[in-house]
């Protein structure tokens, strides 16, 4: 029975991250009017509060004000529900190997005729009965190639995104597109490095501005739009062995030895005519 195993890649809590990181980066490509033309709105990976008080350059001016708008993406929350289990409904103990458990592959995802043994069998019968390999013969034993992987673990992850303008124009011009994008649902699809990841946007859109407030404090808005991500993981990272795709060919004939000893058979590898023993 052939069987080969190839390397997946990994769904990491990480690889979560940067699709949503992509989702909002580079798929909604939000831009905007700002004093110095039409221009993308950058986006950070990091907490409004942090954006607030951080002092990197790229987000400050030369004297020292944040440079708005911006957009920051903070993941809030981290959740593996039992409830939520995709379409596999109960609990598969693995099988382990190696120092650090390596998960077997423990589903069957895909499966077709390998045609290569499948058709040894089927000249091998024709050869037998009609005297030519080629001639057309009632094969029963079909040979299927079939792959397995790892079942993934299925979690909640929650983020914000937070927007933050100097102008309620601007504030407008981003919130627009989460209502818009994904018409008359609030879902849609992050994906990264071939993984897809199922995406909800929250219907409530937490505003706030200081337009009011007549101090010398920078103006702004600032407006957080929610996301519930229903994602999964394959693998471990750093701490476990890459996920694998085993391949392998299913068993169409098995043959035993027979055993002379049992039914009494000679040995017809020896010149006289001695039989065993019955028993």
């Amino acid at each position: 029975m052939a069987t080969r195993e190839q390397a997946m890649t990994p769904s990491t809590i990480e690889t979560i991250d940067l699709a949503i990181y992509k989702l909002i980066n580079e798929e909604f490509d939000l831009h905007t009017k700002t004093n110095t033309g039409f221009k993308k709105v950058p986006v950070l990976w990091m907490s409004p509060e942090r954006a607030v008080n951080s002092k990197d350059k790229d987000i400050r001016d030369s004297v020292g004000k944040l440079k708005l708008p911006l957009i920051t993406i903070d993941r809030t929350s981290f959740n593996k529900d039992p409830q939520f289990k995709g379409g596999w409904q109960a609990h598969i103990f693995p099988d382990t190997a190696g120092p650090r458990g390596y998960r077997k592959n423990q589903r069957l995802v895909s499966r077709k005729i390998a045609q290569a043994p499948t058709r040894k069998f089927a000249s091998s019968k024709s050869g037998r009965f009609n005297g030519q390999q080629n001639y057309p013969v009632d094969n029963r034993k079909v040979v299927y190639e079939e792959t397995y992987a790892p079942i993934p673990v299925w979690v909640t992850v929650n983020y914000s995104i937070n927007l933050r303008t100097e102008y309620q124009q601007q504030m407008n011009d981003l919130m627009a597109p989460f209502a818009t994008r994904t018409g008359l649902i609030n879902a849609l699809i992050a994906d990264y490095n071939g993984h897809r990841y199922e995406t909800f946007i929250q219907g409530d859109l937490t505003t706030s501005n200081n337009s009011n407030n007549l101090a010398e404090e920078e103006r702004s808005f600032a407006t957080k739009v929610d996301l519930k991500v229903l994602g999964y993981l394959l693998g471990d990272g750093t701490n476990e062995e890459a996920p694998k795709l085993t391949t392998r060919e299913t068993v169409v004939e098995v043959k035993l030895i027979r055993e002379r000893t049992i039914v009494g058979d000679s040995k017809p590898w020896e010149s006289d005519d001695d039989s065993f023993r019955d028993f």
